[in-house]
């Protein structure tokens, strides 16, 4: 009885962990950035150094985006929550959602917008 207690436990730990994941998993966010005429949508603050690293490697790309900064934007900030966001940046990317910085997956999505793959 305590080993099947102690599994339950665990599970439910584990999934407590990553509801985030799952959510994403079954929940298709909305595509914010068809509101905007871009592919990219930023959602950041002014202070945050992935942000800036963020900025940078869009900028670099050549990237057309976006960009709400969420301690300042109402709107931004309820768009933010929906995707999902615990901390900043959070990109949304041709409908994908990438949650902090993460330069393989952004240039990854950037690409797959580019040659419309």
């Amino acid at each position: 009885m305590k080993a099947i207690t102690f599994l339950i436990i665990i599970s439910l730990l584990f999934l407590y962990q990553k509801q985030g994941d799952i959510r994403d998993f079954i929940y298709t966010p909305p595509d914010y950035a068809e509101a905007h005429d871009v592919d990219v949508i930023m959602y950041g603050t002014t202070w945050c150094s992935y942000c800036a690293k963020t900025r940078l490697l869009l900028e670099v790309l050549d990237v057309t985006y976006f960009e709400y900064d969420v301690e300042n934007s109402s709107e931004g900030y309820h768009q933010y929550i929906d995707l999902g966001g615990r901390g900043v940046p959070v990109l949304q990317i041709g409908g994908e959602v990438v949650k902090g910085y993460n330069p393989a997956r952004i240039r990854k999505l950037v690409r797959k917008i580019d040659f419309g793959t």
